[in-house]
């Protein structure tokens, strides 16, 4: 069960890597610093936990959530993030599953990469554009206040109670083959 809890908290860390690339990190870092009884990070994902490097964290939260309001900037900033949030969410998945259980460093980080990256692909291909286009860009900023709001609960819920994450992350899973079965089923019969 301890593996499963793992798991399922490195795939919600990951996932939330692919709306907002150092809030995972951040929250990661901080918990391992100041609560380590709860998570203890192993080398090199120790490093997170430095002090120096939660300074960082904290700007790179702050520029990126500037950045992600501020209309035409939040297109430069997605396009940046299309490597970041991936490598934010293969350093995450790996640092906290390495935490519990021994899934090789190379699984890990692709899982980490595949995660985060097909959240910021549906968020930044897929969502965005319908909202700017349907809001004349009105709706972004809204939109990425929700994306950290959401972004900081799952990091903190994968690690607190990864059990809940694990089951948020089935029940989405399930609405994304359904959605994806009935459009298919749809476009057969057209």
């Amino acid at each position: 069960m301890e593996m499963l809890l793992g798991v399922f908290s490195a795939f919600g860390l990951s996932a939330s890597a692919g709306l907002n690339a150092y809030i995972p990190l951040f929250v990661i870092g901080v918990i391992a610093h100041y609560f380590p009884a709860t998570l203890t990070l192993s080398q090199p994902f120790d490093t997170l936990a430095n002090p120096w490097i939660l300074i960082l964290l904290g700007v790179l939260i702050i520029i990126e959530m500037v950045a992600d309001k501020v209309p035409a900037v939040n297109h430069i900033n997605d396009l940046i993030q299309t490597i970041v949030r991936p490598v934010a969410g293969a350093i995450v998945f790996a640092a906290s599953a390495q935490v519990i259980t021994d899934i090789h460093p190379i699984l890990a980080l692709a899982c980490g990469v595949l995660m985060a990256g097909s959240v910021h692909v549906v968020k930044a291909a897929a969502v965005r554009p319908v909202v700017t286009a349907t809001t004349g860009g009105a709706g972004n900023v809204p939109v990425s206040i929700a994306e950290d709001i959401v972004a900081f609960i799952t990091s903190v819920f994968a690690i607190v109670i990864p059990i809940i994450m694990g089951i948020i992350l089935i029940v989405l899973l399930s609405m994304a083959l359904w959605w994806l079965w009935r459009h298919t089923d749809k476009a057969q019969t057209a």
